[in-house]
């Protein structure tokens, strides 16, 4: 990957669902358009609003945005997908509809030289007690497989849920619990021996520098999707983001 002249693309946070139409749009244009061209596609988390189960692909939207996938891996690009904290549910079904490969919490690829690290984000919100309790039980495989035994129409009532509990308690909580914990960054740079972050999650993009046992390192913040679409190219020429339209 790092001596492909094409760039590796990163989006995460497009949070497809009916209720947001310019992005829909904005990702099947990137899809058949600057992802086409790419060394490498990585979305890192909350591809959907919701997804509460690979069943979910019968779903008109869904399945468009499955194809659209699918037609980025024909012409010959990887794709990899990681889960978020609206689709966690993502499973093999999906990847293989898609021909995506999903991806575990962290990821350490080498883009031209850089030992780069991936991940959704919300891993590194440890100020959060609270929410990473609630990661834990519904990560856990016991939790996901007594969901998944429910009934579809159930399932959707729980996402529905779920989302209106998280706004009402996040309208509540200090800005800077739900952003991630600098000790957590620098911890997992650390652990995984990278000097480059690229993250999703907290809505807020930006470049950061940071000194890890005194290496320089830095941190990118992916930004989320509404009207238009956002990622971010990796190439031998630096970082650069990007916007796409509908």
């Amino acid at each position: 990957m790092g001596t492909d002249p094409r760039p590796t693309l990163f989006l995460s946070d497009l949070h497809l669902s009916p209720d947001r139409p310019g992005a829909v749009a904005a990702f099947h244009a990137f899809a058949s358009g600057p992802a086409r061209d790419a060394a490498a596609v990585y979305v890192l988390g909350d591809l959907f609003d919701w997804w509460v189960g690979d069943d979910q692909m019968g779903n008109r939207l869904a399945a468009a945005v499955v194809a659209s996938l699918a037609g980025i891996a024909k012409v010959g690009v990887p794709i990899f997908v990681g889960c978020g904290n609206r689709d966690f549910l993502l499973g093999e079904r999906f990847a293989r509809a898609t021909g995506a490969t999903l991806l575990p919490d962290f990821t350490v690829v080498d883009l031209h030289g850089v030992r780069t690290l991936l991940c959704h984000g919300d891993e590194l919100c440890t100020d959060d007690t609270e929410y990473q309790a609630y990661r834990a039980r519904m990560r856990a495989p016991e939790t996901q497989a007594r969901l998944l035994a429910l009934p579809y129409f159930v399932r959707l009532g729980i996402a529905w849920w779920l989302r209106r509990r998280s706004g009402n308690e996040n309208a509540l909580k200090p800005e800077a619990i739900m952003d991630v914990a600098g000790s957590a960054v620098v911890a997992a740079l650390r652990d995984h021996r990278a000097r480059r972050l690229i993250h999703g999650h907290t809505h807020r993009p930006a470049r950061h520098e940071l000194d890890v046992d005194g290496t320089r390192c830095e941190r990118f913040v992916l930004a989320d999707w509404h009207d238009r679409g956002h990622y971010l190219a990796v190439g031998a020429d630096g970082v650069h983001a990007h916007e796409v339209y509908g």
